[in-house]
């Protein structure tokens, strides 16, 4: 969430910034402004009406020491109409400060100066490629059909049981399934970020903190008896480990990780380009999170970038970076770059990470607060990027391996299979 002094002084930088995400804001930060200051003018008065109160309550106490209780007894009187006019302007500054509240919760972050522009995913960035995209045998099949041939995923099954997008994996399916993930933790704790096993559900509170609502609410799974919200992501609930926070200079950088399963509503999504693991509803992710001294964020959105690039150097998959544009990111972040691996049976690039720098975006929002070494409070900057998104690293794995004696399992996993191919 963006501050209020911020908009306040950088009016003109702020519509700027978001017109490079396509959206007109001079209407909704003219408002923000207006009603902050309506919210500043019923506060002054406030204050005003509470230190005349407090003011008549001293010189009360002193007309009753000194016998004038007839005067005591007029002040108290006019101290009775100031407590009625005071909760008064209470109740109205509440009010302007609620309707001030969801007015910023509808403003998303502003682009970092370095984002393109550009309306859709179209006019995304390539800033780097790497890795021989495989030459595959007559008849290599996409996922879907190896999966069904190998029978390691049954997406029929999955769909009995619960609906499309449930995915069952099976036999040595679930092996490697389980094997990505131990991998993927165990470069993550390598690398310093400290394991967590975190919630699956949230609150509501959880959800406006990283800014999933009120942003995504059609995108969530909602119990509503509870009032609980299934997990998008673990950035949900890792983040949430610090709402409330403050924190010391000396405790930055923080940086965590941790293997959820996630679940996304997704709606209106069908075709072919959603088939087989290309997009589900419920798929596992194992994520890692980091808050930052402002003054270090980039350098830190720089490591997380390499540290996914190594992981992928190591499966020895085909892919690429994308720096997106304005029109195509996410509501709360600065900068995002997405990893693509490349699917070769079906001819197209697959997205397996995002790796997001929100500089005070989230911090503001789940009042994480920092103490400097000045003795004031700060925001930090939090960043959260996937390490990796499993469904279609494992479709890239299955479709870029594949021989005509079966899928080759990639040489750094073997060790957590137990076995180097699938046939």
């Amino acid at each position: 969430m963006l501050q209020v002094p911020f908009i306040r002084e950088n009016k003109d930088l702020v519509i700027a910034g978001l017109a490079k995400r396509n959206i007109n804001a001079t209407n909704l930060i003219e408002e923000v402004i207006s009603v902050d200051e309506e919210r500043r003018r019923i506060q002054t008065e406030l204050d005003g009406l509470l230190a005349e109160s407090n003011s008549l309550s001293k010189e009360i106490g002193n007309l009753f020491k000194s016998g004038e209780t007839q005067k005591a007894n007029i002040l108290k009187e006019k101290t009775s109409q100031l407590k009625e006019v005071t909760k008064e302007l209470n109740e109205s500054l509440n009010a302007k400060a609620e309707a001030l509240s969801q007015l910023l919760y509808k403003i998303p972050n502003i682009p970092n100066s370095i984002v393109p522009v550009g309306s859709s995913a179209e006019d995304n960035e390539e800033v780097y490629k790497e890795g021989d995209i495989p030459v595959l045998h007559k008849g290599a099949l996409p996922h879907w059909e190896l999966a069904k041939k190998y029978d390691i995923i049954d997406f029929e099954l999955g769909n009995k049981i619960t609906g499309a997008g449930f995915p069952v994996y099976k036999g040595k399916g679930a092996k490697l399934q389980r094997a990505l993930i131990t991998y993927f933790l165990d470069k993550n704790t390598a690398a310093g970020y400290t394991e967590y096993q975190l919630p699956h559900l949230v609150n509501e509170a959880s959800g406006f903190g990283t800014g999933q609502l009120p942003d995504k609410e059609g995108q969530m799974y909602h119990v509503t008896e509870d009032n609980l919200y299934l997990i998008p992501t673990a950035e949900v609930p890792g983040t949430n480990i610090f709402r409330d926070v403050l924190l010391n200079e000396s405790d930055l950088p923080i940086g965590i990780t941790g293997y959820t399963p996630c679940f996304r509503r997704e709606a209106g999504s069908y075709g072919a380009h959603v088939r087989g693991l290309n997009r589900l509803h419920q798929f596992d992710k194992v994520e890692i999170i980091r808050i930052e001294h402002p003054s270090k964020s980039y350098q830190a959105l720089d490591n997380m970038v390499n540290h996914v690039k190594t992981i992928l150097q190591e499966l020895k998959l085909p892919y690429r970076i994308l720096r997106l544009c304005g029109g195509d990111m996410g509501f709360t972040s600065a900068l995002t770059y997405d990893f693509e691996v490349y699917s070769t049976a079906q001819s197209r690039w697959l997205e397996i990470s995002s790796v997001s720098n929100f500089e005070t975006f989230q911090a503001n929002r789940l009042k994480l607060r920092f103490k400097n070494s000045e003795g004031k409070n700060e925001l930090p900057h939090t960043l959260n990027g996937s390490s990796l998104a499993l469904p279609r690293v494992l479709a890239g794995i299955l479709e870029n391996y594949q021989t005509d004696k079966g899928i080759q399992i990639p040489e750094v996993l073997q060790k957590y299979t137990g076995f180097s191919i699938i046939d």
